[in-house]
């Protein structure tokens, strides 16, 4: 049986969905540091299965692209968007383990900041791919796609702020060790921003192929 058009759709709004669980996982996780290692270790795990569970989607999407003779959007359009969104989702992922790697044991104001940005881009996000199917509502898919590229350009600001305030401070090579490691975790957690851009990018590139 061929796949009907409005399943694409379900599939892309289920896809971006799991991000948005990923991303609300991953700020519970970084408010949660230093508070409880119990939830950490919980909350790595749900980001996990959330990662999971988008890699079976996708897998799901791909296959019915193979499948279908016809497609609502084109059909390399899908595909990017496809992928656009899996990279969110390994982002989170990456931002999950690079807890145990760098050995966080608190969060900063603007590690917890950067994460409530990015569930504020992935809430965008979910609802601008939700609206997509409805033609009449383009224009708001639009304005939710312009919020987000303003989100992760706020974002970048925080990070280079957080950085700098890193290495502002004198300490001892245990000081200095830590100021790298946070480095990196910042970067990751922007780099979730980032992707979330992309996928916003993306579906713009899709309204006006399909205005």
């Amino acid at each position: 049986m061929l796949p009907k058009r409005s399943e694409f759709f379900e599939l892309l709004a289920a896809h971006s969905e799991r991000v948005l669980a990923g991303a609300n996982a991953m700020l519970r996780l970084v408010t949660s540091l230093g508070v409880s290692k119990q939830d950490v270790a919980a909350l790595i795990e749900e980001i996990n299965m959330n990662e999971a569970s988008s890699d079976q989607i996708k897998a799901d999407l791909l296959t019915m692209l193979h499948r279908s003779f016809v497609t609502p959007l084109n059909r390399d359009q899908v595909y990017k968007l496809t992928l656009d969104i899996d990279n969110i989702m390994n982002a989170v992922q990456d931002v999950a383990q690079a807890v145990s790697m760098y050995n966080v044991g608190e969060a900063s104001r603007e590690s917890t900041e950067l994460a409530s940005m990015t569930v504020d881009a992935c809430t965008r996000l979910t609802r601008a791919i939700a609206s997509l199917k409805e033609r009449e509502r383009s224009q708001d898919t639009v304005n939710l796609c312009l919020e987000i590229e303003r989100i992760e350009e706020k974002s970048v600001a925080v990070m280079y702020q957080a950085i700098k305030s890193l290495f502002d401070r004198e300490g001892d090579d245990a000081a200095a060790l830590r100021a790298m490691r946070m480095r990196q975790f910042y970067s990751l957690q922007e780099k979730v921003l980032r992707a979330s851009k992309k996928s916003a990018q993306t579906l713009e590139e899709i309204l006006l192929q399909n205005a």
